[in-house]
């Protein structure tokens, strides 16, 4: 943890959608797959073929042409009721809150770092080693 540290403040801002404009991937669980499948009245197999790039350890999302995420529309996200938990969990990634550097560049995109309520520190590590135990080929 970023020394000694009794927790973060943060919130998400209201149309902020920054962190899904980042260059990356979102990764899914099953569970991931199975909630947005479901909140979008398709199969299982179905929203994998559309939307899934599988490997042999991790899913995650197709990137669409010229953006980030299929789901990010009109400023939101149209699946958020069933967002995958590397979204939700965001910002609270083991290699964002284990590290000051990751902490301070997640900060510079993100304009609900450092405002909001005081997230106290348990709860920040829970977050983070739920992220841990989700994607275990990531966190070894």
């Amino acid at each position: 943890m970023l020394g000694v540290v009794n927790g973060f403040r943060f919130a998400c801002q209201p149309g902020c959608t920054n962190c899904c404009c980042v260059n990356g991937y979102v990764y899914l669980t099953e569970q991931d797959l199975g909630r947005a499948a479901a909140l979008l009245g398709v199969t299982k197999r179905c929203f994998e073929r559309r939307y899934i790039y599988r490997t042999r350890h991790l899913l995650r999302l197709r990137k669409p042409r010229n953006a980030q995420c299929h789901f990010l529309k009109n400023g939101g996200c149209s699946i958020h009721p069933a967002k995958p938990t590397q979204c939700q969990a965001f910002p609270f990634w083991p290699e964002l809150v284990g590290s000051r550097s990751g902490w301070r560049h997640a900060k510079s995109y993100c304009p609900g770092i450092g405002k909001g309520s005081f997230v106290p520190l348990d709860a920040v590590l829970r977050i983070a080693n739920h992220m841990r135990e989700a994607y275990p080929g990531m966190y070894a």
